[in-house]
């Protein structure tokens, strides 16, 4: 097997070089692909990722490259981690939000809209590649925002797709934390989109043990055990389910702007801190192990869910993992085509999601309106059309639409796109 990962610079590169290190044998794995941009950062983490290799006496290659031609050569997997802009794109995302006094995460908001303009054309560009070069590759998007990017990719036409995001086995890891218990051990009925996203069911060895937790979240305290679930008894009471850890956006929109203001520094600055170091530690010829700072990267079980991925499609495993896929009718209400996260049947012919049954009106409404916003940024991204982009942000529930073309162009001004 030939792996191409595009976005190879990243400083999450080592953690999937770790898993690839370990599971090597299960994927008959031959070539690690290593195609960035930025030529600098791609030498530094590639070098490192090489010594990784050598070090644990792994018979696979590593070789880097800036040709996007080259790395998809022979390759049976794209795996796809860019940014478009790097970390100031994404400090610009976060101030575009603020100026607006609406939210600029990365992902979410209008921060996430702008950086889905971003991207999209770039991805276009390596799927179109992908056509002629690696015809039948799979591509596994990590690239955020990840469901929308993943939708993106499908409507370009890449067949062979799954999107990944490491939040549903987080929320699986936190929930093991908490019960005490061995993660094996749980079983999630897990619907939404990508970065929203509830747990209507959590079985403990087959028991459904979600009242038991309900009871406990919605305790004036809160379980300390799981992060960012301090919404209120009366709420937690009557959603009836766990949502995902960026719902908070959306359930706690003041409280979250006013943390965003408050901040000293932005996510995006503290990260370029923090890859400051670890790019320092990876230059070092002495180092040949994943350093325990990454850890403080984010990005957490990366590596595990790649590579359980690569594993169950290469050898055709038929395992249920949780993955962004086109709809096909897993969640009614949603087109076909619309991307989902949900659990899906993973074999050597692709993701097959899994019918997720009637979804609340409670918690549908939201990923509608949602989806809604993310098929028009799909779409726009595809497109470069100016009036399909201000639909999507009036479409989207986190920018009130009188303010949906004063931020649009701001988005266009700030990062010089090109809308017709």
């Amino acid at each position: 097997m030939k792996i191409a990962i595009f976005g190879g610079g990243s400083t999450y590169t080592p953690e999937l070089i770790e898993g690839l290190i370990q599971r090597h044998k299960t994927i008959d794995l031959a070539e690690v692909a290593l195609m960035d941009v930025d030529a600098e950062r791609l030498a530094v983490v590639g070098r490192f990722a090489e010594r990784m290799v050598e070090h644990a006496k792994a018979p696979f290659k590593v070789t880097l490259t800036g040709d996007r031609q080259a790395a998809l050569r022979g390759a049976d997997f794209v795996l796809t981690q860019i940014r478009v802009g790097q970390q100031p794109a994404r400090h610009k995302d976060i101030l575009l939000g603020l100026r607006h006094d609406l939210i600029g995460q990365e992902t979410t908001g209008v921060g996430g809209f702008a950086k889905a303009l971003r991207t999209i054309p770039a991805m276009v560009e390596i799927a179109r590649d992908m056509q002629t070069l690696a015809p039948d590759a799979w591509m596994i998007n990590f690239t955020n925002p990840s469901g929308l990017v993943t939708e993106a990719m499908h409507r370009f036409g890449v067949g062979k797709l799954v999107g990944l995001c490491n939040i549903p086995i987080g929320m699986q890891m936190d929930l093991a934390l908490y019960l005490q218990c061995d993660p094996a051990r749980l079983k999630l009925d897990y619907v939404g989109l990508n970065h929203l996203s509830w747990v209507r069911k959590v079985w403990l060895d087959g028991a459904d043990v979600l009242p038991r937790l309900i009871d406990e979240l919605a305790r004036e305290d809160g379980p300390v055990a799981i992060p960012e679930m301090h919404y209120g008894p009366a709420f937690f009471r009557a959603l009836g389910c766990i949502p995902g850890p960026y719902l908070r956006y959306y359930y706690a929109t003041d409280k979250m702007l006013a943390d965003l203001k408050a901040a000293p520094k932005s996510r995006a600055e503290e990260v370029m801190e923090i890859e400051a170091k670890l790019l320092a530690q990876y230059a070092d010829p002495k180092v040949v192990t994943k350093p325990d700072e990454l850890s403080q990267r984010g990005g957490a079980y990366y590596s595990v869910i790649a590579v359980d991925l690569l594993d169950a499609i290469w050898n055709d495993k038929g395992e249920t993992h949780i993955v962004n896929a086109p709809n096909r009718g897993a969640v009614p209400g949603l087109g076909d085509d619309q991307t989902v996260e949900v659990p899906a049947v993973i074999r050597k012919d692709g993701a097959r999601p899994l019918p997720t049954g009637p979804v609340e009106p409670k918690i549908f409404g939201l990923m509608a309106q949602v989806k809604a916003y993310e098929t028009l940024a799909a779409e726009a991204g595809l497109e470069g059309g100016y009036s399909k982009a201000l639909m999507a942000l009036v479409a989207h529930p986190l920018c009130p639409p009188h303010k949906a073309k004063a931020v649009l162009d701001d988005i266009v001004q700030t990062f010089g796109l090109r809308l017709s």
